[in-house]
Protein backbone atom coordinates (compact mmCIF):
# COMPACT_ATOMS: atom_id res chain seq x y z
CA UNK A 1 0.00 0.00 0.00
CA UNK A 2 1.01 3.60 -0.88
CA UNK A 3 2.46 5.68 2.30
CA UNK A 4 0.59 8.40 0.59
CA UNK A 5 -3.33 6.67 1.63
CA UNK A 6 -2.36 6.70 5.16
CA UNK A 7 -1.40 10.24 5.34
CA UNK A 8 -4.63 11.27 3.29
CA UNK A 9 -6.99 9.16 5.65
CA UNK A 10 -5.08 11.06 8.75
CA UNK A 11 -5.33 14.37 7.46
CA UNK A 12 -8.86 13.25 7.07
CA UNK A 13 -9.57 12.44 10.75
CA UNK A 14 -7.95 15.20 11.51
CA UNK A 15 -10.29 17.53 9.91
CA UNK A 16 -12.97 15.43 11.41
CA UNK A 17 -11.23 15.65 14.87
CA UNK A 18 -10.53 19.56 14.77
CA UNK A 19 -14.36 19.86 14.16
CA UNK A 20 -15.10 17.53 17.06
CA UNK A 21 -12.63 19.42 19.83
CA UNK A 22 -14.54 23.15 18.81
CA UNK A 23 -17.93 21.42 18.95
CA UNK A 24 -17.66 19.43 22.50
CA UNK A 25 -16.31 20.37 26.01
CA UNK A 26 -13.06 18.35 27.11
CA UNK A 27 -15.36 16.33 29.40
CA UNK A 28 -17.93 15.36 26.72
CA UNK A 29 -17.27 11.85 25.83
CA UNK A 30 -17.51 13.10 21.92
CA UNK A 31 -14.42 15.02 22.51
CA UNK A 32 -13.06 12.47 24.71
CA UNK A 33 -13.12 9.76 21.73
CA UNK A 34 -12.64 11.89 19.41
CA UNK A 35 -9.19 12.59 20.61
CA UNK A 36 -8.52 9.06 21.25
CA UNK A 37 -9.47 7.82 17.97
CA UNK A 38 -6.77 10.40 16.44
CA UNK A 39 -4.31 9.37 18.44
CA UNK A 40 -4.77 5.31 17.40
CA UNK A 41 -5.15 6.82 14.05
CA UNK A 42 -1.82 8.29 14.21
CA UNK A 43 0.11 5.33 15.77
CA UNK A 44 -1.42 3.59 13.32
CA UNK A 45 0.20 5.49 10.26
CA UNK A 46 3.22 5.99 12.13
CA UNK A 47 3.50 1.74 11.64
CA UNK A 48 2.60 1.92 8.01
CA UNK A 49 5.38 4.59 7.26
CA UNK A 50 8.95 4.25 7.63
CA UNK A 51 9.96 7.97 8.06
CA UNK A 52 8.33 10.65 10.36
CA UNK A 53 5.22 12.84 8.89
CA UNK A 54 6.62 15.70 7.16
CA UNK A 55 3.88 17.71 5.08
CA UNK A 56 4.45 20.40 2.69
CA UNK A 57 1.49 23.14 3.01
CA UNK A 58 0.35 25.21 0.33
CA UNK A 59 -2.23 27.84 -0.20
CA UNK A 60 -4.77 25.11 -1.14
CA UNK A 61 -3.29 21.80 -0.50
CA UNK A 62 -0.97 19.89 1.56
CA UNK A 63 1.69 17.34 -0.13
CA UNK A 64 3.27 14.39 1.43
CA UNK A 65 6.31 13.35 -0.49
CA UNK A 66 5.45 16.03 -3.35
CA UNK A 67 2.39 14.09 -3.33
CA UNK A 68 -1.25 15.48 -2.64
CA UNK A 69 -2.50 14.26 0.12
CA UNK A 70 -5.20 17.14 0.65
CA UNK A 71 -7.16 20.12 -1.79
CA UNK A 72 -9.38 22.13 -1.26
CA UNK A 73 -10.02 25.60 -3.31
CA UNK A 74 -12.61 27.27 -0.71
CA UNK A 75 -11.77 29.96 1.26
CA UNK A 76 -13.48 28.48 4.04
CA UNK A 77 -12.47 25.48 6.58
CA UNK A 78 -9.61 25.03 4.42
CA UNK A 79 -7.09 23.30 6.25
CA UNK A 80 -4.35 23.69 4.14
CA UNK A 81 -4.95 27.84 4.03
CA UNK A 82 -5.30 27.62 7.50
CA UNK A 83 -1.72 27.12 7.86
CA UNK A 84 -0.87 28.87 4.83
CA UNK A 85 -1.76 32.24 5.69
CA UNK A 86 0.19 32.30 9.21
CA UNK A 87 3.14 31.79 7.17
CA UNK A 88 3.70 27.84 8.26
CA UNK A 89 5.34 26.09 4.65
CA UNK A 90 6.13 22.88 6.61
CA UNK A 91 4.63 20.54 9.66
CA UNK A 92 6.43 17.94 10.87
CA UNK A 93 5.36 14.95 13.14
CA UNK A 94 7.92 12.80 14.87
CA UNK A 95 7.81 9.60 15.95
CA UNK A 96 7.18 9.06 20.04
CA UNK A 97 4.30 12.14 19.39
CA UNK A 98 1.79 11.52 23.06
CA UNK A 99 -1.10 11.83 23.04
CA UNK A 100 -0.97 15.11 25.45
CA UNK A 101 1.06 16.89 22.64
CA UNK A 102 -1.57 15.93 19.73
CA UNK A 103 -4.70 17.19 22.22
CA UNK A 104 -2.50 20.36 22.79
CA UNK A 105 -1.97 20.91 18.87
CA UNK A 106 -5.74 19.48 17.92
CA UNK A 107 -7.11 22.62 20.53
CA UNK A 108 -5.15 24.90 18.84
CA UNK A 109 -5.87 24.39 15.39
CA UNK A 110 -9.87 23.79 16.24
CA UNK A 111 -9.98 27.35 17.61
CA UNK A 112 -11.93 29.90 15.86
CA UNK A 113 -10.81 32.57 14.01
CA UNK A 114 -12.72 35.10 15.87
CA UNK A 115 -10.32 33.42 19.08
CA UNK A 116 -7.41 33.58 16.87
CA UNK A 117 -7.77 38.00 16.44
CA UNK A 118 -4.62 38.41 18.84
CA UNK A 119 -2.52 35.40 19.06
CA UNK A 120 -1.70 33.43 15.86
CA UNK A 121 -1.16 30.11 14.88
CA UNK A 122 2.76 30.44 14.98
CA UNK A 123 3.01 32.25 18.24
CA UNK A 124 0.52 29.67 19.83
CA UNK A 125 2.43 26.92 18.44
CA UNK A 126 5.94 28.39 20.06
CA UNK A 127 4.06 29.01 22.97
CA UNK A 128 3.49 25.02 23.32
CA UNK A 129 7.38 24.09 22.78
CA UNK A 130 6.52 20.80 21.36
CA UNK A 131 9.13 18.30 21.55
CA UNK A 132 7.70 15.95 18.52
CA UNK A 133 5.53 18.64 16.73
CA UNK A 134 8.27 20.73 14.48
CA UNK A 135 7.16 23.58 11.59
CA UNK A 136 8.95 26.15 9.14
CA UNK A 137 7.83 29.36 8.60
CA UNK A 138 8.23 32.24 5.89
CA UNK A 139 9.09 34.53 7.62
CA UNK A 140 9.04 37.45 5.16
CA UNK A 141 4.54 36.48 5.18
CA UNK A 142 4.80 38.08 8.97
CA UNK A 143 6.54 41.51 7.79
CA UNK A 144 5.96 41.96 4.31
CA UNK A 145 2.80 44.12 5.91
CA UNK A 146 2.86 46.42 8.45
CA UNK A 147 -0.85 47.26 8.02
CA UNK A 148 -1.79 43.01 7.55
CA UNK A 149 -2.38 42.22 11.51
CA UNK A 150 -4.50 45.38 11.54
CA UNK A 151 -6.59 44.71 8.22
CA UNK A 152 -6.95 41.07 8.74
CA UNK A 153 -8.34 41.57 12.21
CA UNK A 154 -10.81 43.82 11.24
CA UNK A 155 -11.83 42.08 8.37
CA UNK A 156 -12.40 38.90 11.34
CA UNK A 157 -14.60 41.24 13.08
CA UNK A 158 -16.55 42.74 10.37
CA UNK A 159 -17.33 39.33 9.15
CA UNK A 160 -18.43 37.60 12.24
CA UNK A 161 -21.97 36.19 12.06
CA UNK A 162 -24.74 37.05 14.06
CA UNK A 163 -25.33 33.20 15.08
CA UNK A 164 -21.66 33.40 16.54
CA UNK A 165 -22.71 36.72 18.47
CA UNK A 166 -25.95 34.87 19.88
CA UNK A 167 -24.08 32.04 20.81
CA UNK A 168 -21.10 34.37 22.62
CA UNK A 169 -23.41 36.81 24.48
CA UNK A 170 -25.70 33.85 26.20
CA UNK A 171 -22.70 32.30 27.02
CA UNK A 172 -21.05 34.96 28.95
CA UNK A 173 -24.95 35.21 30.00
CA UNK A 174 -24.68 32.48 31.80
CA UNK A 175 -21.45 32.82 33.20
CA UNK A 176 -21.80 36.10 34.14
CA UNK A 177 -22.49 36.24 38.50
CA UNK A 178 -25.48 37.59 39.71
CA UNK A 179 -27.08 37.91 36.54
CA UNK A 180 -30.40 35.86 36.09
CA UNK A 181 -30.38 33.84 32.81
CA UNK A 182 -32.77 35.63 29.61
CA UNK A 183 -35.21 33.06 28.64
CA UNK A 184 -35.05 31.34 25.33
CA UNK A 185 -37.61 32.15 22.50
CA UNK A 186 -37.66 28.87 20.25
CA UNK A 187 -37.68 29.67 16.56
CA UNK A 188 -41.23 30.28 15.24
CA UNK A 189 -42.74 29.94 12.02
CA UNK A 190 -41.52 33.44 10.37
CA UNK A 191 -38.18 32.95 12.00
CA UNK A 192 -37.63 29.88 10.16
CA UNK A 193 -38.70 31.60 7.00
CA UNK A 194 -36.15 33.95 7.58
CA UNK A 195 -33.43 31.58 8.35
CA UNK A 196 -34.84 29.46 5.11
CA UNK A 197 -34.09 32.44 3.01
CA UNK A 198 -30.90 32.81 4.42
CA UNK A 199 -30.42 29.07 3.50
CA UNK A 200 -30.73 29.66 0.14
CA UNK A 201 -28.02 32.05 -0.31
CA UNK A 202 -25.53 29.87 1.43
CA UNK A 203 -27.64 26.72 3.01
CA UNK A 204 -24.63 24.45 4.05
CA UNK A 205 -21.93 26.73 6.15
CA UNK A 206 -24.95 28.41 7.86
CA UNK A 207 -26.45 24.97 8.64
CA UNK A 208 -23.70 23.72 9.75
CA UNK A 209 -23.08 26.79 12.10
CA UNK A 210 -26.87 26.75 13.35
CA UNK A 211 -26.12 22.98 14.07
CA UNK A 212 -23.31 24.02 15.92
CA UNK A 213 -25.04 26.44 18.02
CA UNK A 214 -28.36 23.92 18.20
CA UNK A 215 -25.73 21.50 19.71
CA UNK A 216 -24.17 23.58 21.91
CA UNK A 217 -27.48 24.84 23.56
CA UNK A 218 -28.50 21.04 23.93
CA UNK A 219 -25.53 20.40 26.14
CA UNK A 220 -25.58 23.89 27.85
CA UNK A 221 -29.57 23.15 28.63
CA UNK A 222 -29.90 19.02 29.11
CA UNK A 223 -30.26 19.02 32.43
CA UNK A 224 -32.45 21.59 32.82
CA UNK A 225 -36.14 20.82 32.04
CA UNK A 226 -37.89 24.23 31.55
CA UNK A 227 -34.84 25.74 29.19
CA UNK A 228 -35.11 22.33 27.26
CA UNK A 229 -38.58 22.18 26.38
CA UNK A 230 -38.09 25.80 25.22
CA UNK A 231 -35.61 25.21 22.59
CA UNK A 232 -36.96 21.60 21.25
CA UNK A 233 -39.55 23.40 18.80
CA UNK A 234 -35.99 24.85 17.25
CA UNK A 235 -34.16 21.57 17.48
CA UNK A 236 -37.36 19.76 15.93
CA UNK A 237 -36.75 22.06 13.19
CA UNK A 238 -33.45 22.10 12.16
CA UNK A 239 -33.34 18.43 12.31
CA UNK A 240 -36.52 18.34 10.07
CA UNK A 241 -34.51 21.33 7.85
CA UNK A 242 -31.48 19.47 7.52
CA UNK A 243 -33.29 16.39 5.99
CA UNK A 244 -34.93 17.96 3.33
CA UNK A 245 -31.75 19.50 2.63
CA UNK A 246 -30.31 16.08 2.66
CA UNK A 247 -27.75 16.91 4.92
CA UNK A 248 -27.94 13.89 7.14
CA UNK A 249 -24.29 14.09 8.75
CA UNK A 250 -25.34 17.27 10.36
CA UNK A 251 -29.22 15.55 11.38
CA UNK A 252 -26.81 12.66 12.62
CA UNK A 253 -25.01 14.90 15.06
CA UNK A 254 -27.77 16.39 16.67
CA UNK A 255 -29.18 13.32 17.06
CA UNK A 256 -25.73 12.16 18.52
CA UNK A 257 -25.64 15.26 20.97
CA UNK A 258 -29.12 14.37 22.18
CA UNK A 259 -28.39 10.48 22.89
CA UNK A 260 -24.85 11.61 24.62
CA UNK A 261 -27.10 14.04 26.69
CA UNK A 262 -29.40 11.29 27.95
CA UNK A 263 -26.94 8.28 28.67
CA UNK A 264 -26.16 11.23 31.85
CA UNK A 265 -26.50 8.90 34.67
CA UNK A 266 -27.13 12.43 36.82
CA UNK A 267 -30.14 13.54 34.93
CA UNK A 268 -33.95 13.21 35.98
CA UNK A 269 -36.12 10.82 33.94
CA UNK A 270 -38.03 13.51 33.23
CA UNK A 271 -35.41 15.20 31.53
CA UNK A 272 -34.55 11.90 29.67
CA UNK A 273 -38.22 11.20 28.72
CA UNK A 274 -38.09 14.91 26.99
CA UNK A 275 -34.43 14.04 25.13
CA UNK A 276 -35.95 10.87 23.73
CA UNK A 277 -38.40 12.72 22.51
CA UNK A 278 -36.50 14.84 20.38
CA UNK A 279 -35.21 11.26 18.58
CA UNK A 280 -38.51 9.76 18.49
CA UNK A 281 -39.38 13.29 16.43
CA UNK A 282 -36.43 12.25 14.27
CA UNK A 283 -37.87 8.86 13.50
CA UNK A 284 -41.26 10.40 13.20
CA UNK A 285 -43.65 9.80 10.00
CA UNK A 286 -43.16 13.25 8.86
CA UNK A 287 -39.37 12.91 9.19
CA UNK A 288 -39.29 9.42 7.44
CA UNK A 289 -41.40 10.78 4.96
CA UNK A 290 -39.14 13.06 3.83
CA UNK A 291 -35.94 11.23 4.13
CA UNK A 292 -37.76 8.65 1.57
CA UNK A 293 -38.68 11.45 -1.32
CA UNK A 294 -35.15 12.80 -0.86
CA UNK A 295 -33.36 9.67 -1.49
CA UNK A 296 -35.83 8.69 -3.71
CA UNK A 297 -35.18 12.04 -5.76
CA UNK A 298 -31.29 12.43 -5.98
CA UNK A 299 -28.55 10.45 -5.60
CA UNK A 300 -26.90 10.59 -1.79
CA UNK A 301 -24.62 8.86 -0.43
CA UNK A 302 -25.56 5.45 1.92
CA UNK A 303 -23.52 5.69 4.94
CA UNK A 304 -24.49 9.18 6.33
CA UNK A 305 -28.65 8.34 5.49
CA UNK A 306 -27.79 4.63 7.37
CA UNK A 307 -25.85 6.25 9.97
CA UNK A 308 -28.83 8.49 10.70
CA UNK A 309 -31.10 5.49 10.95
CA UNK A 310 -29.12 3.83 12.69
CA UNK A 311 -29.69 7.11 15.77
CA UNK A 312 -33.54 6.42 15.57
CA UNK A 313 -35.55 4.53 17.95
CA UNK A 314 -37.81 1.76 17.07
CA UNK A 315 -40.77 4.21 16.32
CA UNK A 316 -39.08 4.66 13.02
CA UNK A 317 -40.01 1.21 12.32
CA UNK A 318 -43.79 1.35 10.72
CA UNK A 319 -42.86 4.72 8.96
CA UNK A 320 -39.82 2.91 6.88
CA UNK A 321 -42.02 -0.30 6.26
CA UNK A 322 -44.31 2.43 4.66
CA UNK A 323 -42.34 4.19 2.54
CA UNK A 324 -40.53 0.60 1.76
CA UNK A 325 -43.46 0.46 -0.38
CA UNK A 326 -43.54 3.58 -2.25
CA UNK A 327 -39.30 4.68 -3.26
CA UNK A 328 -39.14 4.04 -7.04
CA UNK A 329 -35.11 4.03 -6.73
CA UNK A 330 -34.02 0.80 -6.30
CA UNK A 331 -31.14 1.65 -4.28
CA UNK A 332 -32.87 4.17 -2.09
CA UNK A 333 -34.87 0.96 -1.41
CA UNK A 334 -32.00 -1.04 -0.47
CA UNK A 335 -31.16 1.57 1.90
CA UNK A 336 -34.24 1.34 3.61
CA UNK A 337 -33.92 -2.59 3.50
CA UNK A 338 -30.07 -2.31 5.23
CA UNK A 339 -31.16 0.62 7.71
CA UNK A 340 -34.66 -1.86 8.94
CA UNK A 341 -32.21 -4.77 9.40
CA UNK A 342 -30.72 -2.33 11.81
CA UNK A 343 -33.50 -1.21 13.67
CA UNK A 344 -35.61 -4.59 13.54
CA UNK A 345 -32.55 -6.29 15.23
CA UNK A 346 -33.83 -4.02 18.34
CA UNK A 347 -37.51 -4.83 17.91
CA UNK A 348 -37.98 -7.98 16.07
CA UNK A 349 -42.12 -7.28 17.22
CA UNK A 350 -42.55 -4.64 15.26
CA UNK A 351 -40.71 -5.27 12.00
CA UNK A 352 -43.02 -8.54 11.34
CA UNK A 353 -46.13 -5.90 11.22
CA UNK A 354 -44.90 -5.74 7.84
CA UNK A 355 -45.69 -8.90 7.30
CA UNK A 356 -49.50 -8.29 6.95
CA UNK A 357 -49.03 -5.50 4.36
CA UNK A 358 -51.26 -5.76 1.88
CA UNK A 359 -48.10 -5.43 -0.93
CA UNK A 360 -46.83 -8.74 -1.93
CA UNK A 361 -43.19 -6.70 -2.86
CA UNK A 362 -43.41 -4.81 0.79
CA UNK A 363 -44.28 -8.44 2.28
CA UNK A 364 -41.42 -10.15 0.52
CA UNK A 365 -38.67 -7.51 1.55
CA UNK A 366 -39.72 -8.00 4.93
CA UNK A 367 -39.33 -11.46 4.82
CA UNK A 368 -35.57 -11.11 3.17
CA UNK A 369 -34.67 -8.60 6.23
CA UNK A 370 -35.99 -11.10 9.09
CA UNK A 371 -33.63 -13.55 6.97
CA UNK A 372 -30.75 -10.71 7.36
CA UNK A 373 -31.30 -10.50 11.12
CA UNK A 374 -31.60 -14.36 11.33
CA UNK A 375 -33.00 -14.02 14.71
CA UNK A 376 -35.09 -17.43 15.22
CA UNK A 377 -37.64 -15.13 17.15
CA UNK A 378 -39.10 -14.49 13.71
CA UNK A 379 -40.15 -18.16 12.86
CA UNK A 380 -43.51 -18.36 14.19
CA UNK A 381 -44.47 -15.55 11.63
CA UNK A 382 -42.74 -16.91 8.85
CA UNK A 383 -44.08 -19.88 9.48
CA UNK A 384 -48.01 -18.05 9.18
CA UNK A 385 -46.74 -16.04 6.13
CA UNK A 386 -45.71 -19.65 3.80
CA UNK A 387 -49.06 -20.06 2.58
CA UNK A 388 -48.43 -16.19 0.95
CA UNK A 389 -50.98 -16.42 -2.64
CA UNK A 390 -48.02 -14.95 -3.57
CA UNK A 391 -45.57 -17.66 -5.26
CA UNK A 392 -42.83 -14.54 -4.77
CA UNK A 393 -43.10 -13.95 -1.29
CA UNK A 394 -43.72 -17.97 -0.66
CA UNK A 395 -40.32 -18.40 -2.11
CA UNK A 396 -38.44 -16.32 -0.03
CA UNK A 397 -40.05 -17.48 3.32
CA UNK A 398 -38.80 -21.05 2.47
CA UNK A 399 -35.28 -19.65 1.47
CA UNK A 400 -35.40 -17.78 5.03
CA UNK A 401 -36.73 -20.48 7.54
CA UNK A 402 -33.51 -22.60 5.64
CA UNK A 403 -31.16 -19.80 6.27
CA UNK A 404 -32.53 -19.29 10.39
CA UNK A 405 -31.97 -23.15 10.24
CA UNK A 406 -35.72 -23.43 12.20
CA UNK A 407 -36.17 -27.10 12.66
CA UNK A 408 -39.42 -26.80 13.33
CA UNK A 409 -40.34 -25.85 10.16
CA UNK A 410 -39.84 -29.28 8.75
CA UNK A 411 -43.33 -30.52 9.26
CA UNK A 412 -44.88 -26.95 7.56
CA UNK A 413 -42.01 -27.71 4.38
CA UNK A 414 -43.36 -31.01 3.84
CA UNK A 415 -46.34 -29.82 1.85
CA UNK A 416 -44.43 -27.48 -0.33
CA UNK A 417 -42.14 -30.15 -2.28
CA UNK A 418 -45.78 -30.97 -4.00
CA UNK A 419 -46.27 -26.96 -4.75
CA UNK A 420 -47.85 -26.94 -8.34
CA UNK A 421 -44.05 -24.33 -8.98
CA UNK A 422 -40.91 -25.88 -9.28
CA UNK A 423 -38.83 -23.33 -8.12
CA UNK A 424 -40.85 -23.26 -4.88
CA UNK A 425 -40.42 -27.17 -4.65
CA UNK A 426 -36.62 -26.81 -5.09
CA UNK A 427 -36.23 -23.76 -2.86
CA UNK A 428 -38.10 -25.95 -0.34
CA UNK A 429 -36.04 -28.92 -0.50
CA UNK A 430 -32.50 -26.32 -0.02
CA UNK A 431 -34.24 -25.18 2.98
CA UNK A 432 -34.47 -28.43 4.32
CA UNK A 433 -30.70 -29.18 3.32
CA UNK A 434 -29.97 -25.95 5.23
CA UNK A 435 -31.71 -27.04 8.20
CA UNK A 436 -30.27 -30.28 8.10
CA UNK A 437 -32.11 -32.29 10.78
CA UNK A 438 -32.41 -36.19 11.12
CA UNK A 439 -36.37 -35.43 10.59
CA UNK A 440 -35.34 -33.20 7.25
CA UNK A 441 -33.40 -36.25 5.77
CA UNK A 442 -35.75 -38.40 6.68
CA UNK A 443 -38.50 -36.37 4.64
CA UNK A 444 -36.47 -36.36 1.63
CA UNK A 445 -35.37 -39.72 1.49
CA UNK A 446 -39.44 -40.59 1.73
CA UNK A 447 -39.80 -38.43 -0.89
CA UNK A 448 -37.36 -39.60 -3.22
CA UNK A 449 -38.92 -43.19 -2.71
CA UNK A 450 -42.48 -42.19 -4.00
CA UNK A 451 -43.95 -43.04 -7.77
CA UNK A 452 -44.46 -38.68 -8.12
CA UNK A 453 -40.72 -38.36 -7.84
CA UNK A 454 -39.77 -40.81 -10.57
CA UNK A 455 -41.84 -38.61 -12.94
CA UNK A 456 -40.15 -35.12 -11.68
CA UNK A 457 -37.86 -32.99 -13.94
CA UNK A 458 -34.08 -34.46 -13.83
CA UNK A 459 -32.72 -31.12 -12.31
CA UNK A 460 -34.98 -31.20 -9.46
CA UNK A 461 -34.11 -34.58 -8.67
CA UNK A 462 -30.64 -33.50 -8.51
CA UNK A 463 -31.26 -31.05 -6.35
CA UNK A 464 -32.74 -33.90 -3.65
CA UNK A 465 -29.88 -36.34 -4.26
CA UNK A 466 -27.50 -33.02 -3.93
CA UNK A 467 -28.96 -32.13 -1.11
CA UNK A 468 -29.24 -35.86 0.42
CA UNK A 469 -25.88 -35.91 -0.08
CA UNK A 470 -24.59 -33.37 2.32
CA UNK A 471 -25.56 -36.05 4.99
CA UNK A 472 -22.55 -38.22 4.32
CA UNK A 473 -23.58 -41.09 6.54
CA UNK A 474 -24.38 -44.50 6.32
CA UNK A 475 -28.07 -44.53 5.80
CA UNK A 476 -27.82 -42.14 3.17
CA UNK A 477 -24.61 -43.62 1.83
CA UNK A 478 -26.74 -47.47 1.68
CA UNK A 479 -29.57 -45.35 -0.27
CA UNK A 480 -27.48 -43.70 -3.37
CA UNK A 481 -25.57 -47.25 -4.04
CA UNK A 482 -29.21 -48.83 -3.88
CA UNK A 483 -30.50 -46.37 -6.11
CA UNK A 484 -27.10 -46.49 -8.70
CA UNK A 485 -27.40 -50.63 -8.78
CA UNK A 486 -31.66 -50.14 -9.09
CA UNK A 487 -32.64 -51.61 -12.86
CA UNK A 488 -36.28 -51.95 -13.92
CA UNK A 489 -38.39 -53.10 -16.61
CA UNK A 490 -41.14 -50.33 -16.40
CA UNK A 491 -40.09 -46.06 -16.72
CA UNK A 492 -36.25 -47.43 -17.44
CA UNK A 493 -35.52 -43.74 -18.86
CA UNK A 494 -37.27 -42.18 -15.67
CA UNK A 495 -34.99 -45.04 -13.56
CA UNK A 496 -31.76 -44.30 -15.56
CA UNK A 497 -32.22 -40.83 -14.27
CA UNK A 498 -32.56 -41.36 -10.73
CA UNK A 499 -29.34 -43.72 -10.63
CA UNK A 500 -27.50 -40.45 -12.78
CA UNK A 501 -28.88 -38.33 -9.85
CA UNK A 502 -27.51 -41.44 -7.39
CA UNK A 503 -23.71 -41.29 -9.33
CA UNK A 504 -23.86 -37.13 -9.16
CA UNK A 505 -24.44 -37.39 -5.21
CA UNK A 506 -21.43 -39.83 -5.03
CA UNK A 507 -19.34 -38.01 -6.71
CA UNK A 508 -20.42 -35.01 -4.56
CA UNK A 509 -19.80 -37.07 -0.95
CA UNK A 510 -16.00 -37.58 -2.47
CA UNK A 511 -15.64 -41.24 -0.63
CA UNK A 512 -12.56 -43.19 -3.18
CA UNK A 513 -14.36 -46.32 -2.24
CA UNK A 514 -16.80 -45.36 -4.64
CA UNK A 515 -14.42 -45.51 -7.83
CA UNK A 516 -14.27 -48.79 -8.33
CA UNK A 517 -18.38 -49.71 -8.40
CA UNK A 518 -19.00 -46.20 -10.73
CA UNK A 519 -16.22 -47.60 -13.30
CA UNK A 520 -18.25 -50.30 -13.76
CA UNK A 521 -21.62 -48.56 -15.00
CA UNK A 522 -19.47 -46.30 -17.02
CA UNK A 523 -19.69 -47.86 -20.44
CA UNK A 524 -23.92 -47.52 -20.13
CA UNK A 525 -25.92 -47.59 -22.81
CA UNK A 526 -27.91 -44.85 -21.20
CA UNK A 527 -26.35 -41.48 -22.27
CA UNK A 528 -27.67 -39.29 -19.01
CA UNK A 529 -26.87 -42.29 -16.98
CA UNK A 530 -23.41 -42.41 -18.52
CA UNK A 531 -22.03 -39.30 -18.81
CA UNK A 532 -22.95 -38.87 -14.71
CA UNK A 533 -21.12 -41.45 -13.92
CA UNK A 534 -17.71 -40.66 -15.85
CA UNK A 535 -18.43 -36.97 -14.04
CA UNK A 536 -18.35 -38.42 -10.63
CA UNK A 537 -15.38 -40.69 -11.92
CA UNK A 538 -13.48 -37.85 -12.42
CA UNK A 539 -14.22 -35.77 -9.38
CA UNK A 540 -13.48 -38.57 -7.39
CA UNK A 541 -10.06 -38.87 -9.16
CA UNK A 542 -9.32 -35.57 -8.96
CA UNK A 543 -9.90 -35.25 -5.36
CA UNK A 544 -7.79 -38.45 -4.65
CA UNK A 545 -5.37 -39.05 -7.95
CA UNK A 546 -5.89 -41.80 -10.36
CA UNK A 547 -5.76 -45.50 -9.10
Amino acid sequence: MSEVTPIRDLLQTLLKTKKLVRMYPENNPMYIKAINDMYEKTVEVFQDIENDITLNIRQYEILYDDKQVYYNPEKTDNLALFFFKDGIRELKFLRGLNKEELEDFLKIISLDEKELIDDDIVTLLWEKDFQHIKYVVDESVLTEDEDYELRATQQVLEETTSPDDLLRAYRDAMDAEGVKPTQIVPLGETDLKALMQEFEKDSEPKLKKLVYIISEMIYQEYNNKKELEEIIPAIRSVLEYSIKMADFESATEILKVVKTAAEDKEISGDIKLLLKKIVEFGGSESVIKNIGEVIDRIEVEEGPVKEYIQQLDRNAITPLIEILGELKNMRARRVVIDSLAILGRRDIQNLVKGLSDERWYVVRNIVYILRLIGDKRSVEYLLKTIRHPDMRVRREVIKTLGEIKAPQAVSTLRDHLNDPDPQIRIATVRALGSIHTEAAKRLLLQRINTKDFLHRGLEEKKEYFEVLSSWKDEEVIEFLLKTLKKNALFNRAKNFENRACAAYALGLIGSKEHLKILKKYSDSGNPVFRDHVRNAIIRLEASHGRT
